[in-house]
């Protein structure tokens, strides 16, 4: 057993740096000796109670104060910016999907949001997205978060499914006490973009500080920025072919600035003697495409800017309101109970309804609105009717409203049995309620009724007298702005649809320390159980069918899971040359899934302490993630896809040897002589869950160590290399895959993939793909964490510093398992950039702090290697070049209890990469609101 002078040493390595695990000292529960000798501490990634250990896998700290120390409205902007997480939904990037507006997902190494655990106190909390188990940051109470710990390595065998690349666990502030009061405002240097925090929290202890009771309050928010309010986001951008190519060579395309469409506008596009447009009049002009310009593209032209439908940030709302309470009822025994609502609310801008190259969208040379000029236009070339591209703009552009509410309550006991057994149980309840409101969303037989209009005794009615009889009101499309407001309020609606999720979970654990003293120390033993129950249901709107919004299936699944677990430490050597201590660090996990049946996950790990300044660390685990509600119950969706008919003769004519597919695509039915352009459209079919997927499984190690030079007072190195290998991944197979594994296969048409299709008997089109979740494909991640941190003083104040950085060195994504040396390698693109880093510092002198931060990203390709290998020159934009953005702040406490914080975010007003306005999956790593000063006042009683 360690002596005191040995563990003050390893508690003193535990607290230097944030890769290590922050410690709390823990009520006794081992042998009286042990009770007056070592002080016992709580290891962060693992259940058991340590006698001065330290993290047995890979942690990353930060503290709630460290992730608001900038303008950031919610703790999950902030999380996004470390470098192991993936910016794939944030504020600036949340609406890309129906339903999303304003989540805020973690997904710990880019690798999926689905496979990153989130947990509040080591415990599970209820989704905010349908069907997923991904939770909204947002539902995270700021100002009752004491720190953020991201574990890496074996986290599933300790915490549970669906953290095969890792847990992110929010610890909440213990004990409350006094009143608290926050209120932060900041404003964009070149908008008039802003965001606001507000937070009240007061805890008060009662009955000799047995109990204690808190209650906290929080409202943060920000106004809509849209790309054409900022000037570098303004400019429209297209790509454009290489005119000049066979001359001087040089890319295949041109990404161009002051340039986009103008085939489509907002008053609308036809091709009739040259392109021509509308005045606001009707009349007809010609539009001027320049002398560097293709069929739809021009620049420095009469182009429409597409921005004029970005946002860079929603308006986003959030109000949280949490209570705590707990009551020590003896010595051994203590009862907790936490409540919460939470209030969301987002607003996504989109496109309106458009019709690009659609014969929907046709013009009849009697229509009611048509001017003369398009009238003599259409006489002299000989036709009855145009077809108009156009952005229905002046119909409304699409807005989705969503407003989510959370509630969630647990209730525990804790506390000591039998003397030496820490216990406690538990149970949650938590349910999310989403309300998505689609406005905006034009009925399609109603629009077609109102464009075909006719003048009946000079009136422009609707030429079907049906229509006419049941309402329907003309609309006239050519030139901006006409539609009247009787016309727009027939042809759209409000498409409303709700979804409801619920998440029930009873547990409990017990655990021992020092269960067995050997020669290197006590045995620990943690143990316990877990049932979780799960519930999404999707109600779709009764009005979608038929309105340009896709029609959504209605997904509605549940499945339960009980679980037991254990894990256990054993200290093999000790006190030995270059051995101050090693253990042995083991867990597992059976499951039991109503869906998927049985599944069992393991990690084991070592832990050794070279002397009291080196510590090495290594895992290795088996994970597994069940397929979620979606995964599985997920109704068939409308979808449209563009794809290429591989059947055709003109397909099968570039092959070198087309025997294998030219049988298939006979055996289809589909004749030798086979020919069209059809699938130069879109191709409508349908996408979906399966019930018969299985859980994915990952593979994973990790090795690393921990150094704290003797020579160097406060300084702590961590470094660890992980490694990530997920086989038997949730997919969906593209549309054209699909396509071409069903006519490749050498085994013939009798295939998975074929029966996905369906071709018109006469034709012999494909007229429907059907796309369902399959367990095909594979991820690859590895990579090295570095965690440095360097405590000092200087100048008669204290300085901290920390270095977070990843390296990444592998990111491959397998389509299709079975084909190993077929992946695209995502390391070094966009997203997965190969080094991404975080520098902070601060200096505190008496009430003075000064604060600083520098993120990094790495320079990063468009284009993985396996593009290139195809095409080595795509574009003159070829990818974001090395991007460090800082910010910084200065705080001051006076003695009364108030401070005051003033910063600025985006110091040096850091632009975003050429042509992207940081708002897609990858490029919202980037800031796209500019230098933004921000100002706080605090108030602590």
């Amino acid at each position: 057993m360690q002596n005191n002078s040995k563990l003050a040493s390893s508690i003193k390595l535990a607290l230097v740096g944030g890769a290590v695990a922050s410690a709390m000292t823990m009520p006794a529960a081992i042998a009286e000796e042990a009770k007056q000798e070592v002080e016992r501490i709580q290891v962060t990634g693992s259940r058991i109670i340590r006698e001065g250990s330290i993290a047995p896998t890979p942690v990353t700290v930060i503290t709630g104060d460290e992730l608001l120390s900038t303008g950031v409205a919610n703790i999950g902007e902030a999380l996004n910016q470390l470098p192991a997480l993936g910016s794939t939904y944030s504020l600036a990037n949340s609406g890309r999907f129906i339903g999303t507006a304003g989540l805020n997902i973690l997904d710990l190494r880019n690798m999926g949001t689905a496979r990153t655990l989130v947990l509040v106190n080591g415990k599970r909390h209820v989704s905010s997205s349908a069907g997923t188990q991904s939770v909204d940051v947002n539902t995270i109470p700021s100002v009752w978060v004491d720190k953020v710990e991201i574990i890496t390595g074996g986290a599933s065998a300790i915490y549970g499914a669906d953290a095969v690349t890792g847990v992110v666990n929010f610890i909440l502030k213990d004990d409350i006490e006094g009143l608290e009061v926050s209120a932060n405002k900041g404003y964009a240097d070149d908008s008039d973009h802003s965001k606001e925090r507000l937070s009240v929290s007061y805890g008060t202890s009662f009955d000799d500080s047995k109990g204690n009771v808190a209650i906290a309050v929080e409202y943060s928010g920000q106004d809509r920025l849209r790309a054409l309010d900022r000037e570098q986001t303004s400019t429209s951008f297209t790509n454009l072919p290489n005119f000049d190519q066979e001359t001087n060579g040089g890319p295949d395309q041109i990404l161009t600035p002051n340039a986009g469409y103008h085939a489509i506008n907002n008053a609308g596009v036809f091709n009739l003697d040259g392109w021509k447009t509308f005045n606001p009049d009707g009349s007809v002009r010609d539009i001027y495409t320049g002398d560097n310009a293709t069929y739809t593209k021009c620049a420095n032209c009469d182009y429409f800017n597409l921005r004029e439908y970005t946002d860079l940030q929603p308006e986003f709302e959030r109000f949280n309101v949490n209570f705590k309470a707990n009551y020590e009822i003896n010595d051994d025994l203590n009862a907790y109970f936490e409540a919460k609502y939470v209030n969301s609310q987002s607003t996504d801008h989109g496109q309106p309804a458009f019709f690009f190259f659609n014969s929907f969208n046709t013009i009849k040379r009697d229509n009611a609105f048509i001017d003369d000029s398009l009238v003599a236009l259409m006489d002299e070339q000989g036709v009855d009717s145009i077809r108009v591209n156009r952005m229905l703009d002046d119909l409304g552009q699409r807005i989705e409203d969503d407003t989510r509410e959370t509630q969630r309550y647990v209730v525990g006991l804790e506390g000591i049995v039998f003397e030496e057994w820490d216990f406690e149980v538990y149970g949650i309840y938590g349910q999310t309620d989403l309300e998505r409101i689609n406005r905006n969303n034009l009925i399609r037989a109603n629009y077609a009724n109102a464009l075909d209009s006719v003048l009946i005794n000079g009136e422009a009615v609707c030429r079907d007298a049906d229509a006419r009889a049941e309402g329907c009101v003309p609309v006239d499309i050519m030139g901006n702005g006409n539609p009247s407001q009787a016309a727009i309020d027939y042809i759209n609606t409000v498409s409303t649809g709700t979804s409801v999720i619920k998440q029930t979970v009873i547990g409990g654990t017990l655990t021992n320390s020092g269960i067995l003293e050997l020669p290197a120390g006590y045995v620990g033993l943690s143990t316990g159980v877990e049932y979780r129950k799960e519930e999404s249901q999707v109600f779709e709107p009764d009005n979608a069918e038929g309105t340009f919004f896709n029609a959504l299936g209605e997904d509605k699944g549940d499945f339960d899971v009980s679980e037991i677990f254990a894990e256990v430490t054993i200290p093999l050597l000790s006190e030995l040359p270059a051995i101050e201590q090693l253990d042995l660090d083991l867990a597992v996990r059976y499951a039991d899934y109503s869906s998927v049946g049985s599944a069992t996950t393991w990690k084991a790990g070592l832990s050794w302490e070279v002397d009291d300044q080196l510590r090495v660390r290594a895992t290795f685990a088996e994970a597994i993630r069940a397929p979620n509600i979606s995964d599985l119950f997920g109704a068939e969706s409308q979808n449209f896809y563009s794809v290429d008919d591989t059947c055709k003769s003109s397909e099968l004519s570039q092959l070198e040897d087309a025997t294998v597919r030219a049988a298939n695509c006979a055996a289809l039915g589909v004749p030798t002589d086979f020919d069209s352009d059809y699938d130069s459209a879109s191709i409508e079919g349908v996408s979906g869950g399966n019930l018969e997927l299985s859980p994915e499984e990952s593979t994973s190690y990790t090795i690393g160590a921990i150094y704290q030079p003797e020579f160097v007072d406060g300084l702590s190195i961590s470094v660890d290399y992980w490694d990530i290998e997920i086989d038997d991944a949730i997919s969906a197979v593209g549309a054209q895959d699909i396509i071409n594994r069903c006519v490749d296969a050498p085994g013939g048409i009798n295939n998975e993939y074929c029966t996905l299709l369906t071709r018109d008997e006469t034709t012999h089109q494909i007229t429907s793909i059907k796309q369902y979740a399959l367990n095909i494909a594979k991820l690859e991640a590895t990579g090295i964490d570095f965690d440095i941190g360097y405590n000092f003083d200087a100048f008669d104040g204290e300085v901290r510093t920390s270095f977070i950085a990843t390296k990444l060195i592998d990111r491959k994504d397998y389509s299709f398992q079975d084909e190993p040396d077929v992946f695209e390698q995502q390391a070094g693109t966009l997203g997965n950039a190969e080094w991404q880093a975080n520098i902070n510092l601060s200096y505190n002198i008496d009430n003075w702090t000064v604060l600083w931060r520098t993120r990094f990203v790495d320079e990063v390709s468009l284009y993985t290697d396996q593009e290139l290998e195809k095409n080595p020159n795509p574009n003159s934009s070829m990818g974001y070049g090395e991007y460090f953005i800082s910010d910084t702040a200065v705080s001051y406490d006076f003695d009364s209890g108030v401070s005051l914080k003033i910063g600025v975010d985006n110091l040096f007003d850091k632009d975003l990469p050429f042509g992207t306005t940081g708002t897609g999956a990858g490029s919202a790593s980037y800031d796209n609101v500019g230098r933004f000063f921000h100002a706080t006042v605090s108030y602590v009683m």
